[in-house]
């Protein structure tokens, strides 16, 4: 390695002192705490691809909201369990401007972030029917979601969707779901770490499914509207953001602010239960936590012992952001789309320095230019890969952390901006001359 940026021993002991000796096996914030170290000794700045931190200003529309809700003194009291009344409207009205998907505002409950609002769902569905206890992933995902069932202490299953897509998806599920212990499917979409989207065919194989074998669909929106091969962007107006619950009445899915409106830091997600589940009845809930009804179940018992609600003024901000996108004033793809931008030009850099991107189609269409994509270098497990690209100043998580079965790397575009390209060629440069 002559062109090599950070010393090979140092990335090594590094490691070694984060208790990280494969980086399979590193979660994502192992691997930003060996960067981090990695920073503070060297004094370079490393291109940061390991962390799906936002990399753009969160909405004024938002910000201004919560600092008045503040000023009007918000923080005094203690927030209502099932949130902000307006918020909960605004999100109704959202649901229905971009998804054209009818749910009651009684059913949208903020959460503090959506990973709480996994989180609390996985504690409620697997307890609703006895015996079925076991979360099925359709894979690649965010793995901080298996960590979570591990921390509950609930079984998980998961499998590639990269050769199951289409009507394949069928069989699969049904290998699974004929098992009769699956109480949930889980999956991203667009998918985070691979930015495939299911196709409505899939989604519609993933419905029937649901209502036929009576298993929960969790669905993570956490990108949503974000395959920017589409404008999904008009409220009201088709093409809507796909999802499962146009094919049945047995879905949760999860909305982040975090993304789409770059309002991370506030933690405020949205748990959106079908009007069906809502009400629903389940002895062994009762059994479990003492509350039959599977809303009430989650916000009176669930989110009550574990944070006693959301705070009060991201909840003020995030549903002025809706009410201005439900309007017409807020067009919510517009800032986002920088993200597509960076990923085209990314994936260039690393496809002329030999690079392959391993999850490249949808189907037959190329997968968009989004928040995520994937690469690979021929000869390289993802571990391997990870671990050089460290000596050039690079990090990234691999796809195998992710549930993949295939070799290679997440890469995330939200920290680098544009005037980093020059850079990051720069160093993907130095990889090529010493590995080609």
């Amino acid at each position: 390695m002559q062109n090599n940026l950070i010393d090979k021993q140092l990335v090594d002991s590094t490691m070694a002192q984060c208790g990280v000796s494969n980086l399979d096996d590193a979660s994502i914030r192992d691997t930003v705490k060996i960067t981090n170290l990695l920073e503070k000794a060297t004094g370079e700045k490393f291109i940061r691809m390991e962390m799906g931190v936002p990399g753009l200003a969160p909405s004024r529309i938002g910000t201004e909201a919560e600092i008045n809700a503040l000023q009007q003194g918000v923080a005094q009291f203690y927030p209502m369990l099932e949130g902000y009344p307006e918020l909960s409207q605004e999100a109704s009205r959202f649901v229905k401007n971009f998804m054209d998907i009818d749910i009651r505002p009684e059913g949208i409950i903020p959460t503090v972030g959506a990973m709480q609002a996994s989180y609390v769902a996985f504690m409620a569905l697997t307890e609703c029917r006895q015996g079925k206890d076991t979360i099925l992933f359709i894979d690649p995902g965010f793995p901080v979601q298996k960590t979570q069932l591990e921390v509950i202490g609930k079984p998980y299953i998961t499998f590639d969707i990269y050769d199951y897509r289409g009507k394949k998806l069928e069989t699969k599920l049904r290998e699974y779901l004929d098992q009769g212990n699956i109480a949930g499917i889980v999956y991203s979409n667009p998918n985070n770490p691979s930015w495939v989207c299911l196709t409505e065919t899939e989604l519609q194989i993933i419905g029937k499914l649901a209502t036929e074998y009576d298993t929960i669909i969790l669905e993570d929106l956490a990108y949503f509207a974000m395959d920017f091969r589409k404008d999904l962007s008009r409220p009201g107006q088709a093409p809507f953001q796909p999802t499962v619950a146009k094919y049945t009445d047995n879905y949760i899915f999860m909305i982040s602010s975090s993304k789409l409106f770059s309002y991370a830091g506030q933690r405020l997600g949205l748990l959106c239960i079908s009007n069906t589940l809502f009400h629903k009845k389940y002895e062994h809930l009762k059994e479990r936590y003492k509350s039959e009804q599977l809303g009430y179940t989650i916000t009176y018992k669930l989110i009550y012992t574990q944070t006693s609600g959301t705070a009060h003024s991201p909840q003020h901000a995030v549903a002025a952001i809706l009410k201005a996108a439900n309007e017409g004033i807020l067009n919510i793809l517009t800032d986002v789309k920088e993200y597509g931008k960076r990923a085209e030009i990314m994936k260039k850099l690393y496809r002329e320095a030999g690079f392959k991107v391993v999850y490249d189609k949808d189907g037959t269409e190329d997968v968009a230019d989004g928040f995520y994509f994937t690469i690979m270098y021929p000869g390289m497990s993802g571990a391997e890969l990870a671990k050089e690209l460290l000596y050039y100043g690079i990090s990234s998580i691999t796809l195998k952390g992710c549930g993949s079965n295939r070799e290679g790397l997440r890469a995330c575009v939200s920290q680098i901006s544009l005037d980093k390209m020059a850079t990051l060629q720069e160093r993907i440069k130095r990889f090529e001359k010493d590995h080609r």
